[in-house]
C-alpha cells in the first residue's frame, strides 16, 4: 500500500503564497502526472511531498501516516530529477548502489538489487561504464535505476525527460510507462508537456497559480474540461475559442449561440443558467472541425502545416479570430484559399463569462 494524501497544503515564501490549499489523494499503484505552465507550482508541490521544502500549513500523509516532520530520507520516497546528477568517477553499478552503500547494506545484497534494476532497465551491458560513455537516455535510465534499488514506496519524477531530444523523449515515455506496469509502483510525475501527461498518466492533476484546476483521467480532461484554462491546456493543438452570445434558449437545455461574424451554432445539453444575450465563449478542438462544400462558416486559410499523415490549417474567420483545423495530410488546400467550415454540435464546448464550463461533467472528474 502506497498512498499519498495532501490536506489543505499551503506553501509561502516571505509571505507570498505559491501553493494555495491543495487537497489531493494519490492512489496506490497509480501514475499521477502534475501538469501546468511554468510557475504554476507543480515542482514545488513535488518537493513538498519529497520533504525538500517545508510545508507552511496543512498535512501530508504517506500511507495514512502524517509525514510533515519526517526527514526526507525516512519517507520511503525516491526522486529522479531533470539533471541526472551521476558521479562522473563512478561506473554505472557504483552510481546505482551508492545510496545503498551509505545505508550500510551488505555488498551481496547491493549487487543483487543493482542487477535486478539493470535487468528491468536494459543496463546489464553498461554496468562497468562511466557516465561520460553513456548517451542521454542511458544516463537517465541509470538515474531511474538509482531510485529503483532503494525499493521506495513512491517514485517522484521532476521533469526527467526535459534534457532529451524529441525522438528519445518519445522512447523514454514508453519505457517509463512500461516500468510503471512492471513495478506496480505509485508514481508522481511532473511535466510542463501535456502530451507527456496525456500519454503516460492514469490521472492528471492540472495546476495553475498554485491551485488545482481539475483532476481526472486523460480522456475525461480532454472531453469534459471544467473550465476554459483546462480546455486550452489539454490537447494538442490547443482548443479553438470564439467569442459569442446566446441568441436563443431551446427546450431540453440546448442553446443557439451567435458568433461575432453573425454565424449561429446549436450547442446541445447546456448545464446551468443560460439566458438570451449572455456573453459566452465557444470552444472546439481542431480535430472536430471539417471542411464543408457549402453552408459552413466562411474562413480564409493563412498557413498550411503538412505533417505527413495529417495537416494543420490555420485560418481566419470573418470576425478576425484565428482557428486551427486538423485534416488529412493529403489535402490540396493552399494559403489564401477561401473555405467553408463545419463544426460538429456534440463536440462544441460552451463557457460562461467566468470561464466555467456550461456542459455537464461526468462524476469521475470530480
Amino acid at each position: 500500500m502506497a498512498t499519498v494524501q495532501l490536506k489543505q497544503v499551503r506553501k509561502s515564501y516571505d509571505g507570498f503564497e505559491v501553493i494555495k490549499g491543495v487537497d489531493l489523494t494519490i492512489r496506490d499503484q497509480e501514475l499521477t502526472v502534475f501538469v501546468g505552465p511554468s510557475g504554476c507550482g507543480k515542482s514545488t508541490l513535488l518537493r513538498l511531498i519529497a520533504g525538500l521544502e517545508e510545508i507552511t500549513s496543512g498535512d501530508l500523509l504517506i500511507d495514512h501516516q502524517r509525514a510533515n516532520d519526517v526527514a526526507p530520507a525516512k519517507r520511503g520516497l525516491a526522486i529522479v530529477f531533470q539533471s541526472y546528477a551521476l558521479y562522473p568517477h563512478m561506473n554505472v553499478a557504483d552510481n546505482m548502489s551508492f545510496s545503498l552503500k551509505l545505508a550500510g547494506i551488505p555488498k551481496p545484497e547491493r549487487d543483487k538489487k543493482v542487477m535486478e534494476a539493470a535487468r528491468i532497465l536494459n543496463l546489464e551491458t553498461f554496468l562497468d561504464r562511466k557516465p561520460k560513455a553513456l548517451s542521454g537516455g542511458q544516463r537517465q535510465r541509470v538515474a531511474i535505476g538509482r531510485a529503483i534499488v532503494r525499493d521506495p514506496k513512491v517514485f517522484l519524477f521532476d521533469e526527467p525527460l526535459s534534457n532529451l531530444d524529441a525522438a528519445l523523449r518519445v522512447r523514454m515515455r514508453l519505457e517509463l510507462t512500461k516500468l510503471h506496469r512492471q513495478l506496480r509502483a505509485t508514481m508522481i510525475y511532473v511535466t510542463h508537456d501535456q502530451v507527456e501527461a496525456m500519454t503516460m498518466a492514469d490521472r492528471i492533476v492540472v495546476l495553475q497559480a498554485g491551485i488545482i484546476e481539475q483532476v481526472g483521467s486523460p480522456m475525461d480532461l480532454y472531453r469534459y474540461p471544467r473550465n476554459i484554462f483546462v480546455a486550452g491546456f489539454i490537447g494538442s493543438p490547443k482548443m479553438n475559442f470564439m467569442e459569442a452570445s446566446i441568441a436563443q434558449v431551446l427546450q431540453g437545455g440546448s442553446v443557439v449561440v451567435a458568433l461575432a461574424n453573425g454565424a449561429t451554432l446549436s450547442v446541445p445539453a447546456v448545464d446551468g443558467m443560460a439566458g438570451a444575450g449572455d456573453k459566452v465563449t465557444v470552444g472546439i478542438r481542431p480535430e472536430h472541425i471539417s471542411l464543408a462544400s457549402s453552408d459552413g462558416i466562411s474562413a480564409q486559410v493563412q498557413t498550411v502545416e503538412h505533417l505527413g499523415s495529417e495537416s494543420y490549417l490555420h485560418l481566419n474567420i470573418a470576425s478576425g479570430e484565428l482557428l486551427t483545423v486538423r485534416i488529412n495530410g493529403e489535402t490540396t488546400v493552399v494559403p489564401d484559399q477561401q473555405v467553408q467550415l463545419k463544426m460538429e454540435p456534440r463536440s462544441l464546448h460552451l463557457f460562461n463569462k467566468e470561464g466555467s464550463t456550461m456542459r455537464s461533467l461526468p462524476t469521475s472528474t470530480a
